[in-house]
């Protein structure tokens, strides 16, 4: 039995964060009931721009306003009305944690975009990603930790009793080492991020937002290894994606916490099984695909339950409601069946 402990209790799961609709309310009642060892606060992206990852991580920034400007999101002189509405968005939503969570003394999982996906999702004003300015990229990484602190005070204000996750969401992140990101015509790409700025990238914002982070990717290549020396509690990802067992293995003799995408996010296709028609899968066919791949490390059974959080395999938004809420049901499930046995 590991000595270190994790701030989640054993055999929990969490959600990634998107799920369909349009209704806050709801969203946050289906999280609190489905997930009550880890509930984390929902993203809709249904709801149009200012709620999808970057509008929404936009609303964080401080003095580096952005707009959205054919169909793409940029730095702009001033806070328009998407900018605006990403804000009132925010709002109401923490205003339903609020309301639904007052008491709540567990752990709490809040989402944004982290720096290196948000430069090379974002564009200059005179064009281009931001990537391609090192000089941006570092006033970026500045803008959101500045953000991030104050969303997390906030957030503990709310909730003076529960501790607040951050979980810093990097799709993009892998092909931002690589050199894989494509300029404006598609002929060309922007050169890579080297390893060890982009660590000091993201130490920028978990050193500032004061609580543990969880980086989540949800792409192929992984850098568990950038992750842990980032600073971070936790890593997030798609156990799909997952072609290299020793990373694994040495990421959880660190002690690195594991939130494993091990639920689909998406249903089989039509005629493939009961689960297209909303039903979910399996909780059992799930908790023993993660405990086969434990068992393949090599680690303690009772370690288990506590370094690893289950979850869908990235966001839930592209899902039906039924669905959604079933795969939330068998992470859940499959959570508790890791600690019980």
């Amino acid at each position: 039995m590991s000595d270190q402990s994790w701030p989640w209790p054993p055999g929990s799961a969490t959600g990634i964060g998107s799920l369909p609709g349009t209704d806050i309310a709801e969203a946050q009642r289906i999280v609190l009931g489905e997930l009550p060892a880890l509930p984390h606060l929902p993203e809709l992206p249904d709801r149009g721009p200012g709620a999808d990852l970057i509008g929404r991580t936009g609303g964080f920034l401080v003095d580096l306003p952005i707009e959205l400007y054919a169909g793409r999101w940029r730095v702009a002189a001033r806070a328009g009305r998407e900018l605006r509405r990403a804000h009132d968005l925010m709002e109401r939503d923490l205003d339903q944690l609020t309301e639904q969570a007052d008491g709540f003394t567990g752990s709490i999982k809040i989402q944004s975009a982290g720096p290196l996906s948000l430069a090379a999702n974002v564009d200059l004003a005179i064009g281009g990603r931001l990537l391609r300015d090192p000089g941006a990229v570092r006033d970026l990484a500045g803008s959101l930790a500045e953000g991030l602190r104050a969303h997390v005070a906030d957030v503990r204000r709310r909730l003076p009793r529960a501790t607040v996750l951050l979980q810093l969401d990097e799709p993009s992140l892998p092909q931002v080492l690589a050199g894989r990101v494509p300029t404006e015509s598609g002929f060309g790409a922007y050169r890579p991020v080297e390893t060890g700025t982009a660590r000091d990238l993201l130490r920028v914002v978990v050193d500032a937002v004061d609580t543990p982070v969880l980086l989540h990717c949800c792409a192929p290549d992984v850098p568990l290894e950038l992750f842990r020396t980032a600073g971070a509690t936790g890593a997030a990802f798609d156990l799909n994606l997952i072609t290299q067992l020793d990373p694994l293995g040495e990421a959880i003799e660190s002690g690195l916490g594991l939130l494993v995408g091990a639920v689909p996010s998406t249903p089989p296709p039509a005629g493939r099984g009961p689960s297209a028609a909303g039903r979910g899968p399996s909780a059992e066919k799930v908790a023993d695909r993660v405990r086969t791949l434990w068992d393949r490390l090599g680690f303690p059974r009772p370690r288990l339950a506590q370094q690893v959080v289950v979850t869908p395999t990235c966001g839930l938004g592209g899902a039906s409601p039924e669905y959604a809420r079933a795969a939330l049901t068998a992470a859940r499930e499959a959570g508790t069946r890791l600690y019980e046995v």
